[in-house]
């Protein structure tokens, strides 16, 4: 059971050497579209919205329009979702941030010089002004900082990764030949231990979906902690709210898999009123 989660600049042939790696190790490799047709579906809204969400070329009102809450609690309950079924490479979508407590998951990072990407995508594009391309490409990396932040909150993001690639000093085939010896070695072949984890990631992220869905921020203003460790989720939170507590635990207890709740949210009324 392999899971990859690479991420990959514009322009740096990240593409090309994903399709290596999958061809390489058999692997099958989740789209951008993949994510964001489920995601779209669950949020109502169509599938290139999301894109442009993720990517930073959203409209003012489509952006008036997202909950940033209930589409980072989605995408991460997709990219899970998909990591579970094991054998695959997920490209961006926060995947590094998001299984980067998860040491079996290799995560690599394939980057480039920006005159290299410039090169790049005005080859591909057939776009020969130099300087739109380079706005196009700062807009996008832009975009991704901003969304790496407020999804999973990864600030120093070159610490997410066991390996980063440059491919204007690299062929495709070397990063291809370093990326499999790496997922080959011992450390990244527990597969029960990677099974497991997976499992637990992503009740958590179901569990964050339901609460996310059910409990308002009002009466949950600081969130709710949530972990999971074989079926047996624990909340932890403090609310001004009396209800918060019954209420959470009736959210978590329909949700398939949760074996036992360990209940630690503590009311704290403001004021002395109970909301």
């Amino acid at each position: 059971m392999t899971v990859i989660a690479m991420t990959r600049e514009v322009g740096s042939l990240g593409t090309d050497v994903a399709a290596g790696i999958a061809k390489e190790l058999r692997l099958k490799i989740i789209h951008s579209e993949s994510v964001a047709t489920h995601v779209a579906e669950r949020m109502g809204v169509e599938a290139g919205a999301v894109r442009r969400y993720a990517d930073g070329s959203a409209s003012a009102m489509e952006r008036w329009l997202f909950s940033r809450r209930k589409f980072t609690h989605y995408t991460s309950e997709e990219v899970l979702r998909l990591a579970q079924q094991g054998n695959v490479l997920i490209r961006g979508w926060g995947a590094a941030a998001l299984l980067r407590d998860l040491p079996q998951v290799v995560s690599v990072r394939v980057c480039a010089p920006m005159a290299f990407r410039v090169r790049t995508m005005m080859r591909k594009t057939g776009i020969n002004d130099s300087d739109t391309v380079r706005r196009d490409i700062e807009r996008f990396d832009a975009a991704h900082a901003r969304f790496m932040r407020a999804s999973f909150n990864a600030e120093r993001e070159e610490l997410l990764y066991h390996l980063v690639l440059n491919t204007d000093r690299l062929p495709v085939e070397a990063c291809v030949k370093a990326i499999c010896a790496l997922a080959r070695h011992s450390r990244f072949r527990d597969h029960l231990t990677t099974q497991s984890v997976l499992a637990d990631k992503l009740l958590e992220a179901k569990v964050n979906s339901a609460l996310g869905d059910e409990i308002s921020p009002t009466m949950a203003p600081a969130g709710i902690r949530v972990s999971a460790d074989k079926g047996r989720v624990t909340l932890i939170a403090a609310s001004p709210s009396g209800n918060l507590r019954a209420k959470a635990e009736k959210v978590v207890a329909s949700i398939a898999g949760v074996r036992a709740i360990d209940n630690r949210i503590i009311s704290v009324p403001s004021h002395g009123r109970r909301l």
